[in-house]
């Protein structure tokens, strides 16, 4: 059974972008096949949440061949879209920023959906914990109100 969903899916706007592509690039590294976020639509640095959405298109690297006729999300992309956004967070919540944040780990990891081209992958996280050498992140993802993806995500900031 999923846990409680950080935030309702329902009551998300996802019409109100507050960081683009452009401004995501400030602050994660990655680029081309691998950027894995669209939009941030909520950052809130009080709670320490993000809200971020991937755009899914018939042109994703992995479309090809994950799974021919019916592609499929790998799980390890949405595993990178969720450490992305918590890259993300944290990049905006450290007083002083790390060049970037690495990828440290997963726990209690769990697809609960198919996600495919066309869909909208929606990440909801909140960062447990951050200290200097290690980060915590609570994320789930939805495509609509449905929870397709919930995990724990470690970054190291680097």
């Amino acid at each position: 059974m999923p846990k409680p969903p950080i935030v309702d899916p329902a009551t998300i706007d996802l019409t109100h972008i507050e960081y683009g592509i452009e401004a995501i690039r400030q602050c994660n590294q990655q680029r081309y096949e691998m950027e894995q976020l669209t939009a941030v639509v909520r950052l809130d640095l009080e709670k320490r949440l993000i809200i971020a959405y991937k755009d899914l298109t018939e042109n994703e690297f992995w479309v090809r061949g994950h799974i021919p006729g019916r592609p499929l999300m790998p799980g390890v992309i949405m595993c990178e879209a969720a450490a992305q956004a918590a890259s993300f967070l944290i990049m905006h919540t450290l007083e002083k920023p790390p060049n970037f944040v690495g990828f440290g780990g997963l726990d209690a990891v769990k697809f609960r959906g198919p996600v495919a081209p066309g869909d909208r992958f929606v990440i909801v996280g909140h960062i447990i914990n951050l200290r200097a050498r290690l980060a915590t992140f609570a994320s789930q993802a939805f495509v609509g109100t449905k929870m397709v993806f919930e995990g724990v995500i470690h970054g190291v900031p680097m």
